[in-house]
């Protein structure tokens, strides 16, 4: 992993925020930015990925206490996260979120509904169609969104998700699909066929 000071300004978890949104970032990213910076010989993505490897772990055991047993994690950083994780908890996260039919999709992205450059959404569902992953992919142009498969399923695969929902907007308005469309569904199909998560 490439410390936070290798990485082009535009490729760093602040900086890539203000252009795309969080939901661009990975769990790592965003947790870099709660925490703000590393320590001496410790990078803050070193840190933010072991606090996330921790969380997947066993999520039930995020307190104050067990996050200042990880290395370069004090009193501010262990605070900082407890209280964001907190306050996701109270205001944002919802006991189950299903999909069952398409319109269950339409509140997940109804943010990009009036955008005037093409975004391309990726909503990763587990085996049950719960949703555990929701993110914006790219953020393209007036007309077309280039999306590569990698890109996709990155953060897919490690959430171990079984189906995929893609889903892009047009700015133009037009609801037919463009050949460019149809051809990066196919590839995206097909490369979802090899990993074994469907695209749906």
């Amino acid at each position: 992993m490439k410390r936070i000071k290798e990485l082009p300004d535009f490729d760093r978890p602040r900086e890539k925020l203000a252009k795309k949104g969080p939901r661009a970032l990975s769990d790592v990213e965003l947790l870099a930015i709660i925490i703000g910076r590393g320590v001496p010989g410790r990078d803050v993505l070193q840190i933010a990925t072991e606090i996330s490897k921790s969380l997947k772990k066993d999520f039930s055991q995020l307190n104050y206490e067990n996050l200042q047993q990880i290395e370069g994690v004090g009193s501010a950083k262990a605070c900082q996260i407890v209280a964001g994780f907190e306050l996701a908890r109270r205001y944002l996260i919802k006991e189950e979120n299903k999909i069952t039919s398409p319109t269950d999709v339409l509140p997940l992205v109804s943010d990009i509904i009036n955008k005037k450059q093409e975004y391309f959404v990726c909503i990763s569902l587990n085996g049950a169609g719960e949703v555990v992953g929701n993110r914006i992919i790219t953020v393209g142009l007036v007309n077309h969104s280039l999306v590569h498969p990698r890109e996709v399923f990155a953060d897919v695969i490690t959430e171990r998700a079984a189906s995929v929902i893609l889903v892009h907007n047009h700015p133009s308005g037009t609801l037919e699909p463009s050949k460019q469309d149809i051809l990066m569904t196919k590839q995206l199909v097909e490369a979802g066929a090899i990993l074994g998560i469907k695209p749906l």
